[in-house]
């Protein structure tokens, strides 16, 4: 439903996004992931087709978004970080505008807005104006308008932004629900544990997707370099391990103190070298990015 093969964006002489390619199937939730600055936004925007990729192609549903944008925009909805909601008007009266503005028919809106409502539990809010909504409620109202002329794709630039954590579930409640009535659903988070909840998720950092996969496939890809010091002072083992050879960095994780090791390198020889303890542990998808972007690191390095 949603092809994206090798875009590149520049901004000056900043490369935004390098070379990103991956793919959203019908019924599926992709998860872009990073830190600020990763170049997710960049990678909605060009999906939206709100810019222009330098390199490569973007296909929503078979069409091409720089081609065919019209044929796009009727099968794709997109929520930007910040939706364009009214303040003054109310849940009702926003709804109606963005249905005149997708051009629905008044009947077949209020139909399908009645059904939006009671799926995002927003029903009994017809009449609050939207400035009086909680924040959880605003993001419910700005994805009940961009479904209003049902889309095939759905593209939403971390639309959880700042929304406690409650509301943050039941969003993900709903997304969820949209992808087992078979929309391919493309949404970007700098959560860890909501891309958990994706099918397939991409981690990116400095412009490029540095790994693709579903979580399972990429937290078992990393977990032979990933490690928990025993040692009473987690200080003193960090700064044991920091310097050791075959660490490629050593993370407080909580109480604890995860080690990350390159590739090739032993536990037991590292642990004898540095004084401390290693154990095997079941790695997060927390453990999988920061060992991905230490790898990078350490390859921009030499």
């Amino acid at each position: 439903m949603i092809q994206v093969e090798n875009i590149s964006r520049r901004f000056g002489a900043v490369d935004a996004v390098r070379g990103v390619s991956f793919e959203v199937r019908a019924g599926e939730i992709f998860g872009l992931v990073g830190p600020d600055g990763a170049g997710k936004t960049t990678v909605m925007r060009l999906v939206a087709g709100l810019l222009d990729a330098d390199e490569g192609r973007v296909e929503v549903c078979g069409f091409d978004v720089s081609r065919e944008p019209d044929a796009v925009k009727d099968r794709m909805g997109y929520m930007a970080q910040r939706f364009g909601l009214y303040q003054d008007l109310t849940v009702e009266e926003n709804i109606e505008f963005y249905g005149e503005l997708f051009g629905t028919d008044a009947a077949e809106r209020e139909r399908l807005a009645g059904e939006l409502l009671e799926m995002t539990g927003m029903s009994e809010f017809r009449r609050r104006r939207a400035g009086q909504l909680s924040g959880g409620m605003k993001q419910k109202l700005a994805l009940v308008c961009t479904l209003l002329h049902r889309p095939q794709a759905l593209v939403l630039d971390e639309p959880t932004c700042g929304v406690d954590p409650l509301s943050r579930r039941e969003f993900w409640r709903i997304l969820e629900g949209l992808a087992r009535d078979g929309m391919a659903v493309l949404v970007s988070t700098a959560y860890l544990d909501e891309a958990q909840r994706c099918g397939r998720v991409g981690l990116m950092d400095g412009g490029r997707l540095e790994e693709a996969g579903k979580p399972a496939e990429i937290r078992n890809k990393i977990a032979p370099f990933c490690f928990r010091a025993r040692n009473a002072d987690r200080r003193a083992a960090q700064r044991k391990l920091a310097g050791a050879e075959g660490v490629l960095a050593a993370e407080p994780a909580g109480a604890a103190l995860h080690v990350y090791l390159e590739e090739g390198a032993e536990a037991e020889a590292v642990a004898k070298a540095a004084g401390v303890e290693l154990e095997r542990i079941e790695p997060t998808l927390e453990d999988a990015f920061l060992v991905l972007v230490r790898r990078k690191e350490k390859r921009d390095a030499t």
